[in-house]
């Protein structure tokens, strides 16, 4: 009883604490009848997708490290110099066959999806509601005659769990389902990557599932000699209720746990408990709505999908197809931008713990990128592959990409993001600095002279010119140039904050020796030589202005180049994007502070390239009203963009100060967001009304400067004192752990 006397308070509670609205629930009428329509639930390691088929009620159960790993490319025949050689013999097409066919030739390395548990529709009767509560990670469905089924996936715990209540339960057990691993395996040999090819093409023997009395476990054997096992249980505590769970157990045997009405009500609570927690970090508000409510379902994916101690997202993290197919792109870890932009919210938005999620998998493959570097380059240092496995290992694909020479470079980012808006002095020395000053070392050596400046032997941005001799480039493109200029500045930043000062000092030299951008009339170029000239959906020659922040539109030199960039990209039009373009250029206007062209194309994305369920499809579902791409594979690398480019409206981090609302449009009059985290360790909290900055609030994590730009002069409201000015900056000096409210005066 004391139990249920908890809940009663936590639900009394939330009403008063309320992040996000329960407007912005997923609330339905009835089940989906797609599996990428479905209801996510999920906490980093398992995943449950909730819909309808064949009249079964059906959870699609996945965990994050199911994997096939077998090999299937020979990286060890080849090498970097290797691939250049076929450049210039004119035998590209051998180097084609070797790096890019294994991965639409060979079904795994693949990930993988677990299982199904499934009850009978018939017996619940007609659906009348379906919720998913977005603040508590609870979904519920109600059935005509008072049945109700709720169901969710532990925050903390690997574990799924299941509430029925029904006037009599009668008959209301669920089925675990497996997957079909034995069928007719020349069904779909022709079946691209994309649409993804038949789970038969694996060569696994069909599972089993051993039943007694409430409790079902399916064994199944993957490749040598793995496996995994789901299971089952569920107890009838009374004549009007049914609880239950499952788990999945990879390589070892499942462990059936105790299950008690009172076990439920207490993992619920502290299931409850952490979500309370995760909505508390941050919230927002804007006067559009439908952009809110998918800011919102952004965060709720992201609380769903980034844990410490689980595997990084990958392209679908726990949500792996349930349609007896491969996942899209074989459910990988992509690296030329996918993994990159499902963690750019994480920072501003507060959420340390899961942004570190991406850092220790990376981090723990640490050791495989090594040698690959080694191997495929040939020097010393740190280089990731674009397309791996949860293990570390490459898996080709297009090569120019896939094994891409500024990969790490990007990855580094994120070990700097991690240490830049923390501020912690222990991630620093123990994980930023030595895989930045890696990454830089390997970046030194695989460049070259010629005529004074320091250049890469093969160039590439992703995807333009997609798998053709042509995306190659014997001169830096701006996508690995900017990448270069990046990682050379931040490596010299943390050698400084590391105490190496002559190291940092060679760390800007290396970086002077590189050449300034390409461009011209039409802004930032593909590469020197060439202009964007198309329609494309990668963001690549634009990184210089986001994410890595290294133009300005604050700086005179810098405005001209961003806004004839993006006015050039408007021009060209949006009929080869995917979904995730529009997201990344909406943090692209964010910065030049074009709030309308950044708020339209958040717009175009919430309602063009998303499921029912929020899940980006990276197809126009709207028939191609803005892109020739209709098709609908899920990835989630670009609703977690969207969220971020909700950030850039609000509140942006440059490179040593703060802007506050920097592109909300004129017409957004109030706009406010609490507890947002910007680089240099701080948290910001600010409310603007009628277009005039009334509150901002700010707490440092160390003894600091806070810098920003802002045109209004700004005053401490307790002491009426106005802020210093340096040029356009104002800034204030601040002890660790003090907090300062400030207002325009």
């Amino acid at each position: 009883m004391k139990y249920s006397f908890l809940i009663v308070l936590f639900f009394a509670a939330r009403l008063v604490i309320a992040q996000p609205s329960p407007a912005y629930n997923l609330n339905f009428t009835d089940l989906a009848t797609r599996w990428d329509e479905a209801i996510p639930l999920g906490n980093g390691q398992l995943g449950a997708l909730i819909w309808k088929k064949e009249n079964t009620i059906r959870l699609s159960l996945d965990r994050a490290d199911l994997w096939d790993e077998r090999k299937a490319f020979e990286i060890e025949k080849h090498d970097f110099k290797w691939v250049q050689q076929q450049l210039k013999n004119n035998s590209y097409q051998t180097a084609q066959q070797w790096g890019d066919s294994p991965y639409d030739r060979s079904p795994y390395p693949t990930k993988l999806p677990a299982a199904a548990m499934t009850f009978d529709l018939a017996k619940f009767g007609k659906v009348v509601s379906n919720v998913l509560d977005i603040q508590t990670a609870v979904h519920t469905l109600k059935f005509d005659d008072g049945k109700i089924l709720t169901s969710f996936v532990h925050a903390t715990s690997p574990m799924g769990y299941f509430e029925i209540t029904a006037k009599n339960i009668g008959d209301l057990s669920p089925e675990l389902i497996p997957h079909q691993y034995e069928n007719n395996i020349n069904a779909d040999e022709q079946k691209s990557v994309v649409d993804g090819q038949s789970l038969a093409r694996l060569g696994y023997k069909q599972g089993t599932i051993v039943k007694t009395g409430n409790a079902q476990v399916l064994h199944q054997e993957t490749y040598d000699h793995h496996f995994f096992e789901v299971m089952l249980c569920w107890e009838k505590v009374s004549s009007t209720k049914l609880i239950g769970y499952w788990t999945i157990s990879n390589d070892q045997k499942v462990k059936k746990q105790p299950l008690s009405l009172q076990q439920f009500e207490k993992a619920k609570l502290s299931h409850l408990t952490w979500w309370t927690s995760y909505w508390s970090k941050s919230n927002i508000s804007i006067p559009e709505k439908d952009l809110e409510k998918q800011y919102y379902l952004e965060l709720y994916k992201l609380g769903a999908t980034a844990r410490q101690g689980a595997p990084a997202i990958t392209l679908q993290a726990v949500w792996t197809a349930d349609n007896g197919g491969l996942p899209p792109w074989k459910g990988d870890f992509h690296n030329d931008l996918n993994t990159q932009l499902s963690y750019w919210p994480a920072y501003t938005a507060n959420r340390m713990n899961e942004a570190q999620s991406y850092t220790d998998w990376l981090w723990k493959i640490r050791p495989k990128n090594l040698a690959y570097t080694q191997q495929y380059f040939g020097v010393d240092g740190l280089n990731i592959p674009g397309v791996l496995t949860l293990n570390g290992y490459p898996m080709g694909g297009w090569i120019q990409y896939s094994l891409s020479p500024t990969v790490s470079a990007w990855t580094a980012q994120h070990f700097y993001w991690q240490w830049k808006y923390s501020m912690d002095p222990t991630f620093l020395k123990e994980q930023a600095y030595p895989y930045i000053i890696e990454a830089a070392t390997y970046l030194k050596n695989i460049t070259y002279f010629k005529d004074g400046k320091r250049y890469l032997p093969l160039s590439s941005s992703p995807e333009y010119n997609d798998n053709s001799t042509a995306a190659w480039f014997t001169s830096w493109t701006n996508f690995d140039l900017s990448l270069a200029h990046y990682l050379f500045a931040i490596a010299a930043e943390v050698s400084t904050a590391n105490g190496k000062a002559e190291a940092a000092k060679e760390w800007t030299r290396y970086g002077a020796e590189l050449p300034n951008f390409a461009i011209d009339e039409t802004g930032l170029r593909v590469a020197e030589g060439l202009s964007m000239k198309h329609s494309h959906r990668h963001m690549s020659p634009y990184m210089a202005i986001y994410p890595l922040g290294i133009l300005d539109i604050n700086n005179t030199q810098d405005k001209s180049l961003i806004e004839k960039s993006l006015s050039h990209l408007e021009q060209l039009g949006t009929r080869a994007w995917v979904g995730y373009s529009f997201s990344w250029m909406a943090c692209l206007h964010a910065r030049a502070k074009q709030s309308k062209q950044a708020v339209s194309n958040l717009q175009k994305f919430a309602h063009n390239f998303c499921s029912i369920n929020s899940f980006h499809l990276n197809g126009d579902q709207n028939g191609g009203q803005y892109s020739d791409f209709t098709y609908r594979p899920f990835t989630l690398e670009g609703n977690f963009a969207f969220a971020q480019g909700v950030h850039e409206l609000l509140i942006q981090s440059k490179n040593d100060y703060i802007e506050v609302f920097p592109a909300t449009p004129e017409e957004w009059k109030d706009v406010s967001f609490k507890n947002l985290r910007t680089a240099g360790g701080f948290i910001v909290s600010a409310e603007k009304n009628n277009n005039k900055i009334t509150l901002l609030k700010v707490t440092t994590s160390q003894d600091a400067i806070f810098r920003i730009f802002e045109n209004t002069d700004l005053q401490d409201i307790s002491t009426k004192k106005r802020l210093s000015k340096d040029k356009n900056l104002q800034y204030i000096k601040l002890k660790k752990g003090q907090t300062v409210q400030l207002s325009s005066i």
